[in-house]
């Protein structure tokens, strides 16, 4: 493989504009949500999954995580496949 030269990046005065505008609008969107945690708080719900069941709990994890779980089957031929002697 050959080897080359680092690249230099220049940062620019619009990269440092544009980086400040997203920085602010993160800070905004982090200070109303707090604000909606503070207010929501007061059910007893604040924290998600801490006041509900363990199948709740796994269930809202294995949505967020897009994982299916398929019910496992019963019967041994499920288990071992189709064996005709």
């Amino acid at each position: 493989m050959l080897r080359r030269k680092p690249t230099r990046l220049e940062l620019k005065l619009d990269d440092i504009e544009e980086f400040e505008n997203i920085r602010k609008d993160l800070e905004t969107r982090k200070k109303q949500k707090e604000d909606v945690d503070v207010v929501g708080g007061n059910d007893g719900e604040g924290a998600i999954g801490l006041g509900s069941d363990p199948k709740s709990r796994e269930q809202m994890i294995n949505d967020r995580i897009g994982y299916k779980p398929q019910p496992k089957p019963n019967n041994r031929s499920s288990q071992f496949g189709s064996f005709e002697f």
